[in-house]
């Protein structure tokens, strides 16, 4: 279940959606006598999670209410007291969101009521329709629940009672939900900040008694100060503990010596197939507690079978560079100890077990990457997407570097549009469009390629599919338009919004042949305009996330062969990111606009892309702009010191961007490259200036290593 998670979409959002009716509308002496809630789950009601109860007031319920709602002091006699209806009110909403109509009224007078009982109030994080549909349509002449229905084309049935009520306040806040996602609120702290801005719907609440239903800076300090991680799972990867080389037995081996291998070799598993192909679905792992189930079943004539016999396949892998907490969150869901280690073309090279993980506590948060490997649409990806700020959150409390984190957010960025993909694929064969008509790659660009990516990332993909006739090239490329389509509507419904650069699978430009894409690079190369680059350069970004990597670096290694000679293609893209000047003014201090820098534009944009621009022309084979920039320097070909301190200004400028983004996701802010200089202490202020000031000389360094020689 998601609980409150400020970054979770509300079209994904776990809530209970909640009713009362009372003995009148005075908070201070009015009493509750009806409570009807409805649960939602990830954006879609549950059948049948209901709780409908009367209440027994302790006092006549007047004429003129029961006029209203029709309960007299007949329906309540005999009815639980609310302090028996609040426990089990309390089990039935758990953690989840409220939601209701003018909900403050509700929350008003639960409170009143648990002060009553003696028992302890805390208010719940919670949205109000009437607010939201304000937010949604500000031009509406009124927002009663019969105008909100009438408008969003919702049926009215049980009104003024409390289930009824509830029921169809629910189907309000989902039809709202693509309202206020036009109007760019899509999370549950966006919505929060934006009801907020309604001073004069607030302030009617607040003369009326009612609590106001947003959220309070305090409130949110204090989850912000509960959002600790246990680091080590984000900072490690599967290769650091893993045991290699793997141990492989022959399908036929009796169990005898399996069991022989197990003593000598002191391990908990081994696996079962082919030393030579050792591939994860033509390969099985033998465990310990397979061995013991098999002389359980079988006695000591099992020790005289095959370990075939008792091996289990496909083996279970996880990718070798993949972070800690993937294989924590596999074997988790699996309900197993141990794992295969596959390198990126498949090749199991390694096994980890639950015994390596022992060091590391498990929580809620680590198990997002899994979340996203199996979530079966949309709303489920964006559910799981959503813990990255918490996680981001956590670990920056524990002093994680900026890049590391990086990484973590990359990573599943990546596993976000793999899961597209095959989600995207799973649809098409069910609405009869057949299977992949060829093999093909996906591919990150950008940010995610280079594994830098921040909270503020949007889609960056492209398709390269096998060579195919010109017979079948009507029909290939229909399937992949196809299939790009859905990846990106996809990604955007789980809150990874469309590149509005257009550099999307779905666009004819990003999804061709390999031949194609070949030709696209010679054409860059060498009919080079300034207008024409202006999206090349994060081609050399790529990162294959689905489908067959052979195709993925045969382009990407023709991209750096065929670039690595082209000086006048090399030169264009140079001029793209020179004239760099750190936006620090005359005297020393900030040159800001409204309070804030953008450190993309201003520094991390010109730095990538310069480092980019050496690594092809060097021809060195990394992605990451560290790795560029190390690369260069240990050529030895000159401006070392420069290269060093361009590094960690790198790691300064992401550290400073991640936390401002993390902040204000929380306040319900959009995530963006801007940082709020005034908000930084004394001492990262001039920490960031130093870090800009160490890349005031980045077009010369660039100029000088452009073509020196190593």
């Amino acid at each position: 279940m998601v609980r409150h998670i400020s970054a979770i979409p509300l079209a994904a959002v776990d809530a209970i959606v909640l009713d009362t009716e009372t003995t009148g509308l005075d908070v201070k002496t009015a009493r509750i006598i009806q409570v009807g809630a409805v649960g939602i789950r990830q954006g879609e009601l549950v059948a049948g999670e209901e709780l409908d109860r009367y209440v027994d007031p302790g006092v006549p319920v007047p004429a003129a209410s029961t006029a209203v709602h029709g309960i007299t002091d007949a329906d309540v006699k005999g009815a639980p007291a609310f302090a028996a209806i609040n426990a089990e009110l309390d089990g039935f909403v758990r953690e989840r969101i409220l939601v209701g109509h003018s909900i403050g009224f509700d929350l008003a007078m639960m409170k009143a009521e648990c002060e009553r009982a003696g028992i302890a109030w805390r208010a719940p994080r919670s949205l109000c329709t009437r607010m939201l549909a304000q937010v949604a349509n500000p031009r509406l002449p009124t927002y009663e629940m019969e105008a909100l229905a009438s408008w969003l084309g919702v049926d009215i049935s049980g009104r003024h009672s409390a289930i009824g009520d509830a029921r169809v306040t629910a189907r309000i806040f989902l039809a709202l939900v693509p309202r206020l996602r036009e109007r760019n609120v899509r999370t549950l702290a966006e919505a929060e900040a934006a009801c907020r801005q309604l001073a004069n719907a607030l302030e009617e609440q607040y003369k009326a008694g009612w609590l106001l239903p947003v959220r309070t800076e305090e409130a949110a300090l204090s989850e912000k100060a509960m959002a600790r991680v246990d680091a080590y799972p984000y900072r490690h990867r599967v290769r650091d503990v893993m045991s290699a080389p793997p141990i492989v037995l022959k399908p036929q081996m009796p169990l005898r010596e399996a069991l022989a291998t197990f003593v000598e070799r002191r391990v908990s598993s081994v696996f079962v197939g082919d030393a030579e192909a050792l591939v994860r679905n033509q390969t099985g792992i033998l465990t310990e507690r397979d061995v013991l189930r098999a002389v359980a079943a079988d006695g000591a004539e099992a020790l005289t079978h095959p370990v075939a016999d008792y091996a289990n396949m496909p083996l279970e892998t996880v990718f070798a560079d993949a972070y800690l907490y993937r294989a924590i969150g596999r074997m988790s869901r699996l309900k197993v100890r141990h794992l295969g280690v596959a390198d990126e073309d498949g090749v199991v090279i390694g096994a980890i077990s639950a015994r390596d993980l022992l060091r590391m506590r498990t929580t809620d948060a680590i198990s997002l990457g899994d979340e996203i490997d199996t979530a079966p649409d949309e709303r489920a990806l964006g559910a799981a997407f959503a813990r990255l700020p918490t996680v981001a959150s956590g670990l920056r409390t524990e002093e994680v570097d900026g890049r590391e984190i990086a990484g973590v957010i990359s990573r599943e960025l990546c596993a976000m549009t793999r899961r597209a993909a095959v989600l995207g694929e799973a649809a098409m064969e069910r609405d009869g469009l057949g299977r992949a008509p060829a093999d093909y790659a996906l591919l990150v660009l950008g940010s995610g390629g280079r594994g830098e990516s921040l909270l503020a990332a949007d889609q960056d993909n492209a398709i390269v599919y096998a060579d195919i006739a010109d017979s079948e090239r009507d029909h290939v490329e229909a399937w992949f338009a196809e299939l790009g389509k859905r990846i990106a509507d996809t990604l955007n419904e789980a809150g990874i919004p469309y590149c509005q650069g257009g550099i999307m699978a779905k666009n004819p430009e990003w999804r061709m042949s390999v031949s194609a894409w070949k030709a696209r690079v010679d054409g860059w190369i060498r009919k080079s305009k300034p207008q024409d680059l202006l999206n090349v350069d994060i081609f050399y970004d790529m990162r294959a996330v689905h489908g067959h990597k052979a195709l993925a670096d045969e382009i990407w290694g023709y991209a750096h062969e065929q670039g690595s000679k082209a000086v006048a293609f090399l030169k264009l893209l140079a001029e793209q990111a020179a004239g760099f000047h750190p936006p620090i003014g005359f005297l020393g201090g900030f040159k800001t606009e409204n309070g804030r820098i953008d450190l993309k534009k201003g520094g991390l944009f010109p730095l990538v892309a310069n480092a980019r621009v050496l690594s092809i022309r060097h021809s060195i084979m990394h992605r990451s702009t560290p790795d560029r920039l190390n690369g260069v320097r240990a050529l030895d070909i000159g401006a070392g010191n420069d290269l060093e301190r361009a590094v960690d200004a790198h790691a300064v400028l992401l550290e400073m961007m991640l936390d401002q983004q993390i902040d204000d996701i929380e306040h319900g802010l959009p995530a963006t490259n801007s940082v709020a200089v005034a908000s930084l202490s004394g001492p990262r202020q001039e920490r960031l200036k130093r870090a800009l000031n160490n890349l005031s000389n980045l077009d010369d360094m660039v100029r000088d290593l452009l073509f020196a020689k190593s």
